[in-house]
């Protein structure tokens, strides 16, 4: 591909080569060059993009504009040329072609030095620039194809209007040709040449920039270079924790999100996230290939992985379960935790794979969904509120309160629920009964679909259930996504609490007795009728006819004993032995220390991470001296509160042990995050909501959601060119 001029009907970059000035900078000067070349497109340009996106060629001046008038070869303009030469050349004849192609023969026989200052006359500009050969052009429209495609992706724009497969033919009418041709507009000359490679198209439409399997191609190098440059920073802090997501549908299939955990090299948690992987199959295979893409694919060291954490959702629980086993079964050192971003209350029952508990996680999502964004809605349940709280004007003021938040996420979400009940259902039929006719039908639809869900005695049940078995662990949940100090006393509390659970359970007769009698009541006050649900008086009638089920004896043994059991179940495997001794770990923070002055941390508490020890030798003497330095701190000296603040801490350099084993503790799910890690999840959720399934895609989310990762637009090229080396595209 060659440079090409800009007057009009130009052809002398098809039928033999003329050297190429640029537009001058000066204004008047510019504009008479605009003026006389009957370009009209270009007048309302500056002399700035002229000068750096236009040329033209040395036929069009005459030769008293040259500083040297013997040839038009390889010479500079004067410094007051002005174009005035544009009479339509016609095309060469058959001797003149000849006789220029004797004349370049006849060139070959000169010196090297004749030859090598020829080159640089034919391949050189009027500003003395060489001009780009075909290979650097094309690297330089490959930089233009990244640029756009890394522009839609950070602006969540599809580059088409669905996925990007081998099915599609064309990329006309799309958002990246829409783009390009905004560039070339603006004066990208690399693509305003790709563009008139073809004399015979008209219009910008008839173009092929991008094929969609060249498009499929570049967006999967913008994938692998983002993750690459994410794995080299995980790589250089070597240690990480493994955190998934809620499984989303991209392309009609479910994809894992999958987010690594590290400390970065100046000591600050970051987390980023790392991907999708795909999520159809089940099983041990489903699980192999997970810890296989991971590994093989991503390059990601699993023997450095020291925590995973997972979001579980009951449709999805048990092959995450399995995935999480698998994992922790491979890689010993990746004790399984709860999630710091997610209440543990919230997502102890997440999982359970029991009807009642689903139809209020269910109920509560539609809830959050509909009150969330309408401040109308939002008014409307905080007037239903005041009736039914006439005489408790603080617990009305309360309640209103976390109704303007996302208290369906919150730990105590289930005693808040019950409060509301009365005034969430009257909130509701009145939306839906619309008699002032305020609302869409839209609204009144979904109304009617939250009403039905309450106004059901499994909801009101299983709701009870929940807030009476869940109260048990509300405060160890909080605690541990608190500070240093209270994960520290959560640590050291979590076998009462897991006895005061076993207990319930082995009593679980009486404790029942008093949830059905509570559930009774408030099913009676709101006037819905306390009965099993109709799917199970299918499945067993009785012989007379009747049903045999008794409500109190099925909520018993289908809620109550199994939410019991899924609840202790889920707390001994989140909460295992390793977890446990790793949170011992932080009694080395200084706020800690400084609360157990008397009690000096045991060296055996920390050699669940002796692989992560530099010095075990050394770790009994420089423990004695870190519990002295804080037990015995000058008053007035500032106590560190957490793990990220003591490992910011100008002095722990002198303490290795103390270091290593504050950062393996720093990566842990479960612990608290640094505000700044949120960022990755806020972006990630960005990108789910603002999406449509039908036009996600794995590749440009993770570009999406890294958009602060950086870019290096010619590496990525030189990416582009070894991986696909043919030149197809060219």
């Amino acid at each position: 591909m060659q440079s090409r001029c800009a007057a009009l009907n130009c052809e002398s970059g098809k039928f033999n080569k003329q050297p190429l000035f640029r537009f001058p900078k000066d204004e008047e000067r510019c504009r008479k060059w605009v003026e006389n070349c009957n370009r009209s497109d270009l007048m309302d340009k500056s002399p700035e993009q002229l000068f750096k996106y236009y040329r033209l060629c040395g036929k069009h001046f005459g030769k008293a504009s040259f500083e040297n008038n013997d040839t038009l070869v390889g010479l500079v303009l004067t410094c007051d040329a002005v174009p005035s030469i544009f009479d339509a050349p016609n095309p060469p004849q058959a001797t003149q072609l000849k006789r220029s192609k004797e004349t370049v023969e006849g060139d070959e026989t000169e010196n090297d030095v004749t030859k090598k200052g020829r080159k640089s006359q034919t391949e050189t500009t009027a500003d003395g620039t060489e001009a780009p050969s075909e290979e650097e052009e094309h690297k330089q429209f490959l930089t233009s194809l990244f640029e756009a495609v890394l522009l839609l992706a950070e602006q969540n724009v599809p580059a088409v209007k669905g996925p990007v497969d081998g099915e599609t033919k064309s990329l006309a009418s799309s958002n990246l040709l829409e783009l390009l041709d905004y560039r070339v507009s603006a004066g990208d000359q690399i693509l305003r040449r790709r563009c008139d490679a073809d004399p015979e198209s008209k219009e910008m439409k008839d173009k092929e920039f991008c094929s969609p399997g060249q498009l499929a191609r570049l967006i999967d190098v913008c994938e692998q270079w983002t993750r690459s440059k994410i794995l080299d920073q995980v790589k250089m802090s070597r240690l990480f924790s493994l955190v998934t997501g809620d499984v989303a549908k991209i392309a009609d299939e479910w994809h894992l999100p999958v987010f690594l955990l590290y400390m970065d090299q100046t000591n600050f948690q970051q987390q980023r996230f790392a991907g999708f992987l795909n999520f159809e199959g089940d099983g041990d295979s489903l699980a192999e290939r997970l810890l296989s893409e991971m590994t093989d694919q991503w390059g990601l060291d699993m023997d450095q992985c020291r925590g995973q954490a997972h979001a579980v959702s009951s449709s999805q629980s048990a092959k995450i379960k399995a995935f999480a086993a698998k994992l922790k079964e491979r890689y010993p050192m990746a004790v399984l935790t709860p999630r710091s971003t997610h209440a543990l209350n919230i997502s102890l029952v997440g999982g359970a794979a029991l009807s009642g508990v689903q139809l209020v996680m269910l109920a509560f999502k539609k809830i959050e969904a509909f009150f969330i964004h309408s401040p109308a809605l939002q008014l409307e349940l905080e007037h239903a509120i005041s009736i039914f709280y006439p005489d408790k004007e603080e617990k009305a003021n309360e309640l209103k309160e976390l109704c303007r938040t996302s208290w369906t996420t919150r730990p105590e979400a289930f005693d808040t629920a019950l409060d509301l009940m009365e005034s969430l259902l009257l909130c509701v039929d009145s939306v839906h009964d619309n008699e002032d006719l305020r609302w869409s039908d839209d609204v009144t639809q979904q109304a009617l679909e939250i009403s039905k869900a309450l106004a059901d005695f499994e909801f009101v049940m299983s709701l009870v259930v929940l807030k009476s078995t869940l109260v048990l662990t509300r405060a160890f949940g909080k605690n541990l996504q608190g500070s240093a100090a209270e994960a520290y006393s959560a640590a050291s509390n979590f076998k009462p609490m897991l006895q005061s659970l076993t207990e319930v359970s082995e009593n679980i007769d009486v404790y029942h007795e008093f949830w059905y009698d509570e559930a009774v009541n408030l099913a009676s006050s709101l006037e819905i009728p306390v009965r099993v649900p109709r799917s199970s008086l299918k499945r067993c009638p009785s012989e007379s006819g009747t049903t045999a089920l008794q409500p109190q004896g099925y909520f018993k043994e289908n809620l109550s004993v199994p939410v019991l059991n899924h609840i202790i179940k889920e707390m001994q495997e989140l909460f295992g032995e390793d977890h446990l001794k790793s949170l011992s770990c932080l009694s080395l923070v200084p706020a800690v220390l400084a609360q157990n002055k008397t009690t000096e941390p045991k060296e055996e508490s920390l050699q669940i991470h002796k692989a992560d020890i530099p010095n075990m030798g050394t770790l009994p003497a420089e423990l004695h001296c870190w519990w002295v330095k804080w037990s015995q701190k000058a008053k007035g000296e500032p106590t560190l509160s957490n793990v990220h603040e003591t490992l910011r801490m100008a002095d722990v350099k002198f303490f290795p042990n103390m270091f290593a084993v504050l950062r393996v503790i720093g990566t842990l799910p479960s612990l608290v995050l640094e505000d700044s890690c949120s960022l990755a999840y806020r972006r990630f959720h960005r990108y789910l909501e603002n999406t449509p399934e039908n036009l996600r895609s794995r590749s440009l989310a993770l570009v999406n959601v890294n958009i602060d990762v950086g870019r290096d637009l010619g590496s990525m090229v030189e990416a582009y060119m070894k991986s696909y080396p043919g030149g197809e595209d060219i």
